[in-house]
């Protein structure tokens, strides 16, 4: 029987790799059939999809750090407590707590689901008018 993968520090190496801001890299710990689900908005399957997400929700900001503050896991299921933080053009910060639920097949992310205030986000991340 072959060792099960480390499902905490794939997902301390999945976090990590939003800083790096290759987007081609960060889909690609998905399952062909994986499912991102930001709680507030419809869940979506497969890499396009996701990758059009991740475009769309960190347009005109730069991913500073995905803060783990603490992660349990169960089998290949991790829950991690995170703050997220982006970067807007003008320097200044948008940070963003996160409740991350993680469920692996192997060593891909099969179902990622992302619990937070969208509000929060948004009022963070649009320039006030």
């Amino acid at each position: 029987m072959a060792d099960s993968p480390d499902y905490e520090q794939l997902v301390k190496d999945f976090c990590a790799a939003w800083a790096d801001g290759d987007l081609d890299r960060v889909v690609s710990w998905f399952t062909e059939d994986g499912v991102y689900h930001n709680i507030p908005v419809d869940p979506l399957v497969g890499h396009e999809a996701i990758r059009g997400m991740i475009e769309a929700f960190t347009a005109g900001l730069t991913v500073v750090e995905f803060k783990i503050l603490k992660m349990l896991s169960d089998g290949p299921t991790v829950v991690t407590e995170r703050v997220d933080i982006f970067e807007k053009p003008d320097g200044s910060r948008v940070e963003l707590p996160v409740m991350g639920i993680f469920e692996f097949r192997g060593d891909k992310i099969a179902h990622w689901r992302e619990y937070f205030d969208l509000n929060q986000f948004m009022s963070q991340a649009m320039p006030a008018e």
